[in-house]
Order: C-alpha cells, then sequence, then structure tokens
C-alpha cells in the first residue's frame, strides 16, 4: 500500500512539473507576429518587424478604463523617469501601450491620452492603434498580439472591457522575456531591475 502511495505522489509530482514547464517554454516562446502593423497616435503606420532593436516594455490598456490601466500608465510614466535618469530610456528601451478598443481610441485619443500623463512624444513611447479605415482587420491583428502573450480581453456590451492585468518585457527581436503585474501591483523598482539586468 505505501509503495502505491509513493508511486502515485510520484506520478501527480511529475504531472505538476510538466504543466508548469508547459507554460514556462510556451511564454519564453512568445515572439511578436511579424506581419503586424498599428496607427500610432501621430497616425504613422507602426511595423514591429521594422521595430527598433530595444527592449520594449508593453502595456495593453483603454482609455475608457476606469482604474487599472490609468494606475498603470502613470507608474509606467514614473519608471520612465528612472531609466532617464540612468540614460537608457530611448537609447535602450522604449515604452509601447497598445489600445484593446481601437474603434473608441482613434490616433488623437491616444493622442489625448499620453498628453493627460504629460509622457513626451519623443517616439520613445508610442501608443498604439488600429487604423480607422481597416478597423476589421486591425481589431483582429490586435487580438492576435495580445493573445501571443496570453493577454485576455473582452467586452460585456457596457464598454468598460474585462482584461488580463499584465505588461511584458520583450527583448530586441520583440521575444518574451518576463511579465509583471498592472495597477496597484506594478512594481516599477522591480521592472527597473529586470530591465537594467538585460541591458
Amino acid at each position: 500500500m505505501k509503495k502505491i502511495y509513493i508511486i502515485c505522489s510520484l506520478i501527480v509530482a511529475v504531472g505538476i512539473t510538466a504543466g508548469i514547464s508547459f507554460f514556462i517554454i510556451r511564454d519564453h516562446m512568445a515572439t511578436i507576429p511579424e506581419n503586424t502593423t498599428l496607427v500610432t497616435m501621430n497616425g504613422e503606420t507602426y511595423d514591429f518587424a521594422q521595430s527598433e532593436k530595444k527592449l520594449k516594455l508593453v502595456e495593453f490598456m483603454y482609455t475608457h478604463c476606469p482604474d487599472i490601466c490609468p494606475t498603470t500608465t502613470q507608474k509606467m510614466n514614473l519608471l520612465k523617469s528612472d531609466l532617464q535618469k540612468e540614460g537608457v530610456f530611448g537609447e535602450n528601451v522604449q515604452f509601447l501601450t497598445i489600445t484593446i478598443d481601437p474603434y473608441r481610441d482613434t490616433p488623437e485619443i491616444m493622442k489625448n491620452y499620453m498628453n493627460t500623463f504629460e509622457i513626451e512624444d519623443d517616439g520613445n513611447w508610442i501608443m498604439l492603434t488600429g487604423d480607422q479605415d481597416g478597423m476589421k482587420q486591425d481589431q483582429q491583428e490586435i487580438l492576435d498580439l495580445a493573445n501571443t502573450f496570453k493577454f485576455q480581453y473582452r467586452d460585456p456590451g457596457d464598454g468598460f472591457f474585462v482584461h488580463s492585468t499584465f505588461v511584458y518585457l520583450l527583448d530586441e527581436n520583440n521575444r518574451y522575456i518576463k511579465k509583471f503585474p498592472m495597477g496597484e501591483e506594478f512594481s516599477k523598482e522591480e521592472v527597473y531591475n529586470k530591465i537594467m539586468n538585460e541591458i
């Protein structure tokens, strides 16, 4: 009986380890599809395949979000200041903020969102949305992009999205490095240390 118990325990342990390993490997294999193009807050095309070879901190959000999204953006802004002091923001690191609500979040709305947080438009923090003339395709591209990193979202019908709560650090080739909590759980010290270790 004891031997059966030990064998069962080992089988369970191996199963759990395999499951955890699967998710770790899956996350670390995540890479932005090269054919993904969106529109910046200035109405310009942003082609991920042609993006700069820098670390990227990627935030998925929407401007009508009442709490977690603006809180995350504000904390990222504080992080940006710390990275600027070290001379690495823009040189080695850039931020990408991608709306999950491109229909409402036009380039103009994204620009206003940027101005609300007094984020300088210097090409180092890029706000991304969909092309209003090709919205169906770009909505799908944003969904595919979010799904790459297992960022889930949906509109329950009231315009207030239910969504995952992570931001993602990517390497120079747009590959996943690590994810961090959004909102009040976002630790700029933790993200700062990880970025500096990767540079």
